[in-house]
């Protein structure tokens, strides 16, 4: 039976928006919801959504300063996701 982690990871990264939304830190070290809905062009409460299930599969952290909720890669979660996806399929079909 497939991880669960790997399984929300993959479920995350189903969402062509919200892959459009992971390559925003490639330039960037945080975000809030206001610039994806800006820069993803979708509506804000969609771009909440879509942060939450991001951060629900362990692939953002979030903060809050005042009103404004910033959200920022969890660069050692996703990294250990990779690899244990990455050994998933090195084992399969053997």
């Amino acid at each position: 039976m497939i991880n669960e982690e790997i399984h929300q990871f993959l479920r995350a990264l189903a969402s062509e928006k919200r892959q459009e939304i992971m390559f925003l830190f490639l330039d960037r070290n945080e975000v809030t919801v206001n610039e994806v809905s800006d820069l993803v062009g979708i509506g804000q409460s969609t771009a909440s959504e879509q942060l939450a299930i991001l951060k629900k599969a362990g692939l953002l952290f979030s903060r809050k300063e005042g009103k404004a909720v910033y959200y920022s890669p969890h660069k050692n979660k996703i990294i250990q996701l990779l690899q244990d996806f990455n050994q998933l399929m090195m084992n399969c079909c053997k």
